[in-house]
């Protein structure tokens, strides 16, 4: 293994590595962040931050301080997935709620929270080569949507001062020790909705005597896959997911209701718009042509901005990358579907931000798959059973990163 822009951090790699596979073997679910915060700030004490917990529900900040000069935020998620881990490791999770739900750091959350605590001891050990203040958050909840805003509505700024610039990155399905950057639009907003759609239930062998919400629902689920085919532009973007249809409980039993849980995703406000209509005016009208006895009803479970970087800051900070780790190593990242509640800060702040990925994927496996046209297949994706970032160089990838932008803000 070579040692890298930061030479220091290979003494440091066996401590982080077994932080990692500490925290892989028990994720928690978003605001139960409760041990995985515990081990972030006993983490960030030892590299001499000041440390604050409790943020947000379990957020945690350490500040690091060397003179007077801007201030950074580097922020990292911890939250786990409600699902069982199917990657075959020594170290994967067998983690379970008290509820019953295995729960799996299927998104790589545990990288990010490893990469952070390894970022604050390198910049700790150089302190003598920069002056202002590194603002270490350790959010909860990303996947719920609303940790960032519980940590800013918790005043992360008033309480430890307003960044100059905050920097984020995600793990992906790309080939490790690769840096993937976007200036602006980056990732999609997101909106969860829940439909719960009402029928008249009765005996599975007298349907006549019933409006079956189950009928209702599958029709619904149908019809609402025309909404981007049909009412999108094709030089538009937007996704409509139903991830889950929940209706009755035994086979001879028509039952009163059903809930949709859906996913929708867009890049601009207009589509987004027209989008929610669009749902909402399909389930009332699949409702009413049923005859359902009452209005469904909508909830809107989280939601999440559109993931814009800050073109000026994420130009010069890819400038750098390709300065630290060559050309060989530093790429554009294309659109993503996938959705952030990183944008929070930086707005709630006014302060430009810039979130960029690092692969976590075997580089040879990520190859031969993309030569073959296989990688979407082959390749496990985040929030996937089988996803799990290769170890080694993706740790030490993520550390340089965050190391080498936080150096490139500070004097």
């Amino acid at each position: 293994m070579t040692a890298g822009p930061f030479p220091e951090l290979a003494k440091a790699l066996p401590e982080l590595e077994h932080c990692y596979l500490d925290l892989h073997r028990h994720p928690e679910l978003a605001f139960a962040e409760h041990r995985t915060a515990e081990v972030g700030a006993r983490a960030l004490r030892a590299a001499g931050c000041e440390v604050t917990t409790g943020i947000g529900g379990t957020g945690v900040v350490g500040v690091l301080r060397s003179g007077d000069g801007p201030t950074v935020l580097l922020r990292a998620d911890m939250d786990g997935l409600p699902l069982r881990e199917q990657t075959g490791l020594e170290y994967a999770s067998t983690e379970v709620t008290d509820d019953g739900v295995p729960v799996a750091h299927a998104c790589g959350h545990d990288m990010h929270v490893t990469w952070l605590l390894g970022a604050a001891r390198v910049l700790a050990g150089r302190r003598e080569e920069w002056s202002g203040t590194v603002l270490f958050v350790l959010q909860p909840a990303e996947e719920h949507g609303g940790g960032a805003q519980a940590m800013v509505a918790d005043g992360v700024f008033d309480r430890f001062g307003t960044p100059d610039v905050v920097l984020g990155q995600h793990v992906g399905p790309m080939p490790a020790g690769h840096v993937f950057t976007r200036p602006g639009l980056t990732m999609s907003a997101s909106d969860s909705v829940h439909v719960r759609m009402f029928g008249r239930g009765g005996h599975g062998s007298r349907p006549e005597t019933t409006v079956d919400p189950v009928v209702l629902a599958a029709a619904t689920v149908l019809r609402l896959q025309t909404i981007v085919s049909r009412e999108v532009a094709a030089t538009e973007s937007a996704v409509v997911t139903v991830g889950a249809l929940n209706a009755g409980s035994k086979d001879n039993v028509i039952p009163d209701e059903a809930e949709l849980q859906l996913s929708i995703r867009s890049f601009a406000e207009p589509v987004r718009t027209r989008v929610h209509e669009a749902v909402r005016r399909i389930v009332r009208a699949e409702a009413a042509a049923a005859g359902a006895p009452r209005e469904p009803e909508f909830t809107e479970v989280d939601s999440y901005p559109a993931t814009v970087n800050d073109e000026a800051a994420t130009e010069s900070l890819t400038a750098r990358f390709r300065e630290v780790f060559g050309e060989r190593r530093v790429h554009p990242a294309p659109v993503v579907t996938g959705s952030e509640d990183f944008g929070v800060f930086g707005a709630a702040c006014g302060a430009p931000s810039v979130f960029w990925f690092v692969g976590g994927v075997d580089a040879e496996r990520f190859a031969a798959a993309s030569e073959a046209g296989t990688a979407e297949q082959d390749v496990p994706s985040n929030h996937s059973p089988q996803f799990a970032p290769q170890l080694h160089p993706t740790l030490s990838a993520g550390v340089e990163t965050l190391v080498a932008a936080a150096l490139h803000h500070l004097d």
